[in-house]
Protein backbone atom coordinates (compact mmCIF):
# COMPACT_ATOMS: atom_id res chain seq x y z
CA UNK A 1 0.00 0.00 0.00
CA UNK A 2 1.33 3.40 -0.89
CA UNK A 3 -0.67 5.41 1.65
CA UNK A 4 0.81 5.62 5.15
CA UNK A 5 -1.54 4.44 7.93
CA UNK A 6 0.91 4.81 10.81
CA UNK A 7 0.20 7.86 12.95
CA UNK A 8 -3.28 8.45 11.56
CA UNK A 9 -6.53 8.67 13.47
CA UNK A 10 -7.72 5.74 11.33
CA UNK A 11 -4.93 3.52 12.70
CA UNK A 12 -5.97 4.45 16.23
CA UNK A 13 -9.63 3.80 15.39
CA UNK A 14 -8.79 0.38 13.97
CA UNK A 15 -7.01 -0.49 17.22
CA UNK A 16 -9.93 0.86 19.28
CA UNK A 17 -12.27 -1.30 17.22
CA UNK A 18 -9.96 -4.31 17.61
CA UNK A 19 -9.81 -3.85 21.40
CA UNK A 20 -13.56 -3.27 21.59
CA UNK A 21 -14.36 -6.43 19.66
CA UNK A 22 -11.93 -8.47 21.79
CA UNK A 23 -13.46 -7.30 25.06
CA UNK A 24 -17.00 -7.81 23.72
CA UNK A 25 -16.07 -11.36 22.76
CA UNK A 26 -14.81 -12.06 26.27
CA UNK A 27 -17.88 -10.52 27.92
CA UNK A 28 -20.17 -12.59 25.69
CA UNK A 29 -18.43 -15.80 26.74
CA UNK A 30 -18.98 -14.77 30.37
CA UNK A 31 -22.62 -13.98 29.58
CA UNK A 32 -23.01 -17.42 27.99
CA UNK A 33 -21.91 -19.07 31.24
CA UNK A 34 -24.47 -17.05 33.20
CA UNK A 35 -27.25 -17.86 30.72
CA UNK A 36 -26.40 -21.55 30.87
CA UNK A 37 -26.49 -21.55 34.68
CA UNK A 38 -29.88 -19.80 34.57
CA UNK A 39 -31.27 -22.44 32.19
CA UNK A 40 -31.22 -20.38 28.99
CA UNK A 41 -29.20 -22.73 26.78
CA UNK A 42 -30.31 -21.20 23.48
CA UNK A 43 -29.34 -17.74 24.71
CA UNK A 44 -26.00 -19.13 25.88
CA UNK A 45 -25.45 -20.55 22.39
CA UNK A 46 -26.32 -17.19 20.84
CA UNK A 47 -23.83 -15.43 23.11
CA UNK A 48 -21.15 -17.92 22.02
CA UNK A 49 -22.06 -17.53 18.34
CA UNK A 50 -21.91 -13.76 18.65
CA UNK A 51 -18.61 -13.99 20.53
CA UNK A 52 -17.20 -15.88 17.55
CA UNK A 53 -18.54 -13.16 15.23
CA UNK A 54 -16.79 -10.53 17.36
CA UNK A 55 -13.54 -12.50 17.16
CA UNK A 56 -13.78 -12.36 13.38
CA UNK A 57 -14.53 -8.63 13.46
CA UNK A 58 -11.40 -8.10 15.55
CA UNK A 59 -9.45 -10.11 12.99
CA UNK A 60 -10.83 -7.98 10.15
CA UNK A 61 -9.64 -4.81 11.90
CA UNK A 62 -6.22 -6.32 12.63
CA UNK A 63 -5.89 -7.34 8.97
CA UNK A 64 -6.43 -3.73 7.93
CA UNK A 65 -3.54 -2.65 10.14
CA UNK A 66 -1.36 -5.42 8.73
CA UNK A 67 -2.36 -4.62 5.15
CA UNK A 68 -0.85 -1.17 5.60
CA UNK A 69 2.46 -2.47 6.99
CA UNK A 70 1.79 -1.99 10.70
CA UNK A 71 3.12 -5.40 11.78
CA UNK A 72 5.26 -4.95 14.90
CA UNK A 73 4.10 -1.37 15.48
CA UNK A 74 2.48 -0.07 18.66
CA UNK A 75 -0.74 1.89 18.29
CA UNK A 76 -1.59 4.11 21.25
CA UNK A 77 -5.29 4.39 22.03
CA UNK A 78 -6.52 7.69 23.46
CA UNK A 79 -9.94 8.46 24.91
CA UNK A 80 -11.39 4.96 24.77
CA UNK A 81 -13.60 3.41 27.39
CA UNK A 82 -14.89 -0.12 27.79
CA UNK A 83 -17.82 -1.19 29.98
CA UNK A 84 -17.75 -3.04 33.26
CA UNK A 85 -20.97 -4.96 32.74
CA UNK A 86 -21.68 -8.40 34.18
CA UNK A 87 -24.93 -9.46 35.84
CA UNK A 88 -27.85 -11.82 35.24
CA UNK A 89 -29.01 -12.82 31.76
CA UNK A 90 -31.65 -10.11 31.52
CA UNK A 91 -29.16 -7.34 32.31
CA UNK A 92 -26.43 -8.97 30.23
CA UNK A 93 -28.73 -8.96 27.19
CA UNK A 94 -29.40 -5.25 27.80
CA UNK A 95 -25.67 -4.54 28.13
CA UNK A 96 -24.97 -6.49 24.94
CA UNK A 97 -27.72 -4.73 22.96
CA UNK A 98 -26.56 -1.31 24.15
CA UNK A 99 -22.95 -2.08 23.24
CA UNK A 100 -23.89 -3.31 19.79
CA UNK A 101 -25.99 -0.19 19.22
CA UNK A 102 -23.12 2.08 20.20
CA UNK A 103 -20.83 0.25 17.78
CA UNK A 104 -23.07 0.36 14.72
CA UNK A 105 -24.83 3.70 15.21
CA UNK A 106 -22.02 5.82 16.60
CA UNK A 107 -18.49 4.43 16.77
CA UNK A 108 -18.16 2.69 13.42
CA UNK A 109 -20.01 5.43 11.56
CA UNK A 110 -17.57 7.98 12.98
CA UNK A 111 -14.59 5.74 12.29
CA UNK A 112 -15.75 5.30 8.68
CA UNK A 113 -16.10 9.07 8.25
CA UNK A 114 -12.59 9.65 9.59
CA UNK A 115 -11.16 6.92 7.34
CA UNK A 116 -12.80 8.53 4.30
CA UNK A 117 -11.47 11.97 5.29
CA UNK A 118 -7.96 10.51 5.66
CA UNK A 119 -8.17 8.80 2.26
CA UNK A 120 -8.78 5.22 3.38
CA UNK A 121 -11.99 4.41 1.50
CA UNK A 122 -11.29 0.66 1.80
CA UNK A 123 -11.09 0.88 5.60
CA UNK A 124 -14.21 3.06 5.70
CA UNK A 125 -16.05 0.29 3.83
CA UNK A 126 -14.88 -2.27 6.39
CA UNK A 127 -16.24 -0.17 9.27
CA UNK A 128 -19.56 0.27 7.47
CA UNK A 129 -19.89 -3.44 6.70
CA UNK A 130 -19.12 -4.53 10.26
CA UNK A 131 -21.62 -1.92 11.49
CA UNK A 132 -24.35 -3.70 9.49
CA UNK A 133 -23.62 -6.94 11.35
CA UNK A 134 -23.61 -5.18 14.72
CA UNK A 135 -27.04 -3.72 13.95
CA UNK A 136 -28.39 -7.27 13.49
CA UNK A 137 -26.71 -8.32 16.75
CA UNK A 138 -28.45 -5.49 18.58
CA UNK A 139 -31.86 -6.46 17.18
CA UNK A 140 -31.38 -10.10 18.18
CA UNK A 141 -30.29 -9.19 21.71
CA UNK A 142 -33.29 -6.87 22.10
CA UNK A 143 -35.67 -9.68 21.05
CA UNK A 144 -34.05 -12.08 23.49
CA UNK A 145 -34.16 -9.46 26.24
CA UNK A 146 -37.89 -9.01 25.64
CA UNK A 147 -38.43 -12.79 25.80
CA UNK A 148 -36.61 -13.08 29.14
CA UNK A 149 -38.31 -9.98 30.56
CA UNK A 150 -41.78 -11.16 29.54
CA UNK A 151 -41.12 -14.78 30.52
CA UNK A 152 -41.75 -15.96 26.96
CA UNK A 153 -38.52 -17.87 26.37
CA UNK A 154 -40.32 -21.15 27.03
CA UNK A 155 -43.94 -20.05 26.67
CA UNK A 156 -45.59 -18.31 23.70
CA UNK A 157 -48.99 -16.67 23.14
CA UNK A 158 -49.93 -19.14 20.41
CA UNK A 159 -49.00 -22.70 19.58
CA UNK A 160 -45.51 -23.16 18.16
CA UNK A 161 -43.25 -26.09 17.51
CA UNK A 162 -40.72 -26.79 20.26
CA UNK A 163 -37.60 -28.82 19.56
CA UNK A 164 -35.50 -30.64 22.13
CA UNK A 165 -31.91 -29.87 21.21
CA UNK A 166 -30.75 -33.02 22.96
CA UNK A 167 -32.70 -35.71 21.10
CA UNK A 168 -34.48 -33.78 18.33
CA UNK A 169 -38.04 -34.44 19.52
CA UNK A 170 -40.50 -31.84 18.15
CA UNK A 171 -43.93 -31.08 19.60
CA UNK A 172 -46.58 -28.42 19.10
CA UNK A 173 -47.63 -26.53 22.22
CA UNK A 174 -48.02 -23.12 23.85
CA UNK A 175 -44.99 -23.85 25.99
CA UNK A 176 -42.01 -26.14 26.20
CA UNK A 177 -42.64 -29.16 28.43
CA UNK A 178 -40.92 -29.36 31.83
CA UNK A 179 -39.14 -32.48 30.53
CA UNK A 180 -38.70 -33.97 27.09
CA UNK A 181 -41.07 -36.96 26.74
CA UNK A 182 -38.41 -38.80 24.74
CA UNK A 183 -35.09 -38.24 26.53
CA UNK A 184 -36.14 -36.73 29.90
CA UNK A 185 -33.92 -33.66 29.47
CA UNK A 186 -35.25 -30.49 31.10
CA UNK A 187 -37.06 -27.52 29.61
CA UNK A 188 -33.82 -25.61 29.15
CA UNK A 189 -32.99 -27.92 26.22
CA UNK A 190 -36.02 -26.72 24.22
CA UNK A 191 -36.25 -23.85 21.79
CA UNK A 192 -38.77 -22.74 19.21
CA UNK A 193 -38.22 -24.87 16.12
CA UNK A 194 -37.88 -22.97 12.87
CA UNK A 195 -37.02 -24.46 9.52
CA UNK A 196 -35.37 -21.78 7.45
CA UNK A 197 -33.88 -23.86 4.67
Amino acid sequence: MSKQLKGTKTAENLMKAFAGECQARTRYTYYASVAKKEGFLQIADIFIETAENEKEHAKVFMKQLLKYGMDGEVVVINNAGYPVAYADTLKNLQYAADGEKEEWSDLYQGFAKTAEEEGFADIAAVFKNVAKVEEKHEARYRKLHKNVQEHTVFKKNGKVYWKCNNCGHVLESLEAPPKCPVCDHGREHFEVWVENY
